[in-house]
């Protein structure tokens, strides 16, 4: 049986907590001039994953699953 290989796209995209994954939020990479303050803050920070993704996330994240 081969070894267990880690999906790199998401071991870059996604973090393992205590209770599941988290992932940074879209839209705060380029072109932030023209966003108000209020939704560059609203968009800092981590947000959990959806419930439905977490089975996929764990098949590619097979070390960080556990």
């Amino acid at each position: 049986m081969p070894k267990m290989k880690t999906h790199r796209g998401a071991a870059k995209r996604f973090r393992k907590t205590a209770t599941g994954f988290k992932h940074k939020q879209a839209n705060k990479s380029h072109i932030l001039t023209k966003m108000t303050s209020k939704r560059k803050r609203h968009l800092r920070g981590m947000e959990g994953v959806a419930a439905a993704d977490v089975p996929s996330l764990r098949r590619m994240l097979p070390t960080k699953a556990r």
